[in-house]
């Protein structure tokens, strides 16, 4: 029997109820107000090389979209990470990262000088590459793995952070933007799955690159919360 698109997001829902990002320890704690100011602060460095080198990313399915309509779409994605102008008042994504670090007391040097634990730049090199390879690859990894779980999860933590350390509206901008923001990506990535996977080897693919992408998430979760850990002890 072929795989339908329906059948397809079902299982995509699927993996990430298998694997979700709450269910991890590294954002149960981040909900839930668990961590100390030392170890939020060694997430932020670590995380940002998510953020901060976004171009490397989104930039990437814009150059190897095959259409120029969908090419349109991911260039407005890619035009939001980077100037803010559709969901962040004209303030690029970059900076309003940099702004939590801040809040969180970290320079900008530290920020852009942070030094990558293992499960991060594992995360880098696998989502680089998935990005660029292919369209339907990169789209399945980057939208429909790791912006799908983020709605609902990320304003959690943003209000966690304004109540626990008393950051400010600007000091959480970033988790709040990205809380809408990344519903209208993965709706993207929806959208494309209808005209970029047609066969069942493609559908296969897609949920191949999915279960792929997250494990290589939880990894890089992983690592971070073992160094978190150690901060603790």
């Amino acid at each position: 029997m072929s795989l339908t698109a329906k059948a397809v997001l079902d299982e995509i829902k699927n993996i990430h109820k298998r694997k979700p990002m709450y269910g991890h320890p590294l954002w149960t704690g981040m909900v839930e107000g668990t961590f100390s100011l030392e170890q939020v602060r060694y997430f932020c460095l670590q995380h940002g090389i998510i953020p901060l080198h976004n171009h490397n990313y989104h930039g990437r399915l814009y150059v190897i979209c095959p259409d120029a309509e969908w090419r349109e779409k991911i260039a407005e994605v890619t035009y939001e990470e980077a100037t803010g102008r559709i969901h962040a008042n004209g303030v690029s994504h970059h900076k309003l990262y940099l702004a939590y670090g801040k809040a969180l007391g970290l320079s900008r040097e530290q920020m852009l000088g942070a030094d990558y634990c293992g499960g991060g730049l594992a995360f880098k090199s696998y989502f680089q590459d998935v990005c660029g390879r292919n369209f339907l690859e990169g789209v399945s990894a980057h939208m429909l793995a790791g912006e799908a779980p983020i709605p609902g999860l990320y304003i959690r933590v943003a209000r966690k952070l304004q109540q626990k350390f008393g950051l400010d509206d600007k000091g959480i901008a970033y988790w709040v933007v990205h809380d809408s923001a990344d519903e209208d990506h993965s709706g993207v990535g929806r959208e494309l799955l209808g005209q970029f996977a047609p066969s069942d080897r493609d559908k296969e693919l897609v949920l191949k690159i999915v279960r792929e992408t997250v494990d290589v998430m939880h990894v890089m979760y992983d690592d971070f919360y073992r160094h978190m850990k150690a901060i603790a002890s």
